[in-house]
């Protein structure tokens, strides 16, 4: 099994299923492309049916984006439990992934990933002034706090035990600690911002934060 991805630093969604699949103890390597180059691009156009990664070769097909990928290491690896147990909790577990997956639209466009935005270390920017970021800001300090009071009751993460949503938010807390965002400013009462520092302490987070850095 192969998972291909872009550039550690950069590629938060190549982050989300590498984490997923480190969850599930799956038995995988990991193929970093520099997507930003001609020689990647061109890679990609033959591997890749939609152009981009992440992709995942397994038993002679290529599963390709992030939600896919999650979707299907829940099946293959059930005693994972890559999803809340409780009803309730799993069905607003999957909206709060998809949220993220298709959303948060100006918080990817003012607080990316690049060169000068790595994922760990002293450099730090400040955070953009735009109307659209104030909403994602305070919609993820609310959504984080509301499923950490009804149901983080069982472990430290979003619903408790930890589960898919908490890899699709891990590149979320990175952003914020890159960009100094004091949730406070926003709405958050410690909920958000602990959550955020969970997430930033997570082993295999801090694995791929190492191999980024090399």
């Amino acid at each position: 099994m192969e998972l291909i991805i872009g550039p550690r630093l950069y590629s938060t969604w190549s982050l989300r299923p590498w984490l997923v699949l480190k969850r599930c103890g799956a038995d995988f390597v990991t193929t970093e492309i520099d997507i930003y180059s001609e020689a990647g691009q061109i890679e990609l156009a033959r591997i890749s049916p939609s152009r981009l990664v992440p992709l995942l070769k397994v038993d002679g097909e290529t599963v390709w984006d992030s939600m896919a990928i999650s979707v299907w290491a829940a099946e293959r690896y059930p005693e994972a439990k890559l999803w809340p147990a409780d009803a309730h909790a799993r069905w607003l577990a999957r909206s709060a992934a998809c949220e993220m997956h298709g959303g948060f639209t100006a918080l990817r466009t003012h607080c990316g990933m690049g060169p000068d935005h790595t994922m760990v270390g002293p450099d730090r920017s400040p955070l953009p002034s735009d109307p659209g970021l104030e909403r994602d800001i305070r919609r993820l300090v609310s959504l984080f706090t509301e499923m950490r009071g009804r149901f983080g009751a069982g472990g430290p993460y979003l619903f408790g035990a930890w589960s898919v949503p908490d890899a699709f938010f891990t590149p979320v807390a990175t952003r914020f600690r890159h960009f100094q965002v004091d949730l406070a400013d926003f709405g958050d009462d410690g909920t958000a911002q602990a959550y955020c520092d969970v997430l930033l302490a997570q082993p295999d987070f801090l694995e791929w934060a190492a191999e980024a850095l090399r």
